[in-house]
């Protein structure tokens, strides 16, 4: 991997991830398009601890204050008694789903679900439902008036996001909205909700990548992962402005329209849907003939 593809990559991973339009999805096409090898689902999700950074200091204050609450509360053997001891529960709470369903379904999330079918498929399905969810929910209560209940369901939206091409952000909003939460508060919960489970997915996926024969130099993987982190800072500090007065449906047209049109390049043949996906079959060991005994006189 060159240093321009890894600035690349780095600059897509941080400007998708935290708007629902699906950083999985562009990191897949996006090579693709440039005639690039696929990265991987390990390196993608190396260099999203450069976003996990961003959002570890963008939010540093509510996570200070979280913290703290949480382990006064634990302390004083009160664990809920404050609003941000509770919503420090949640965000626990709400990485559960998506905890168990990864390390589930990690072989498949890692090739077969990395077709661009899938891809375009989720963005398309998954752009329908939110616009369904803009329309009908109430946009009036905030993460206060959130309770154990909103905190599973969140967390059950934001396991879907295992599927390539859904979002982590798109799928937790989705269900941020469908509970009625504002649109600036759902997008805050998100963020604060992402930091587990990116940070454990990163982790995992840098030990693997660390024992691979065959890895990015280092020089790339930290050039994408700071990358990552400027291009993931200004995501979060536009979409939390960008909500307060407007709707996702941009996100919505955009969705729909990146995956039409990504199964009109399929069906040209100018991509192909699992081309550089790595370890979409597993090579098998043959099987060594026995060992014949040999006699002596």
């Amino acid at each position: 991997m060159s240093l321009i593809e890894a600035i690349v990559l780095g600059l897509v991973q941080g400007l998708t991830e935290f708007l629902p339009i699906s950083s999985t999805a562009h990191l897949r096409i996006v090579p693709e398009l440039l005639g690039w090898k696929d990265p991987g689902a390990a390196y993608s999700a190396v260099i999203q601890l450069g976003t996990v950074a961003a959002v570890l200091i963008y939010f540093r204050g509510d996570l200070v204050k979280l913290t703290v609450a949480f382990f006064q509360g634990l302390a004083r053997r009160q664990p809920f008694a404050t609003l941000e001891a509770r919503l420090a529960w949640f965000v626990l709470v709400g990485t559960l789903p998506i905890g168990v369903c990864g390390l589930a379904f990690k072989k498949y999330i890692e090739s077969s679900l990395r077709s661009l079918y899938i891809i375009s498929a989720s963005l398309i399905i998954l752009a329908i439902i939110l616009f369904i969810v803009e329309r009908i929910a109430s946009h009036k209560r905030t993460v206060a008036d959130m309770g154990w209940k909103d905190a599973l369901i969140i967390g059950a939206w934001q396991s879907v996001a295992l599927i390539p091409g859904s979002s982590r952000s798109g799928t937790t909003l989705t269900g941020a909205l469908s509970l009625g939460l504002r649109r600036e508060d759902a997008a805050r919960y998100s963020f604060l909700l992402s930091i587990p489970a990116t940070t454990l997915a990163g982790v995992f996926e840098l030990k693997h990548l660390l024992e691979a024969d065959t890895r990015p130099s280092a020089l790339t993987l930290w050039v994408g992962t700071l990358v990552a982190f400027g291009s993931g800072w200004a995501a979060i500090a536009w979409l939390l402005r960008y909500l307060r007065t407007r709707s996702t449906m941009v996100f919505v047209v955009y969705r729909v329209a990146l995956g039409l049109a990504l199964i009109g390049l399929l069906q040209a043949g100018v991509l192909q849907p699992l081309s550089g996906v790595e370890n979409l079959t597993p090579p098998e060991q043959p099987l060594k003939p026995p060992v014949e005994k040999q006699v002596t006189d």
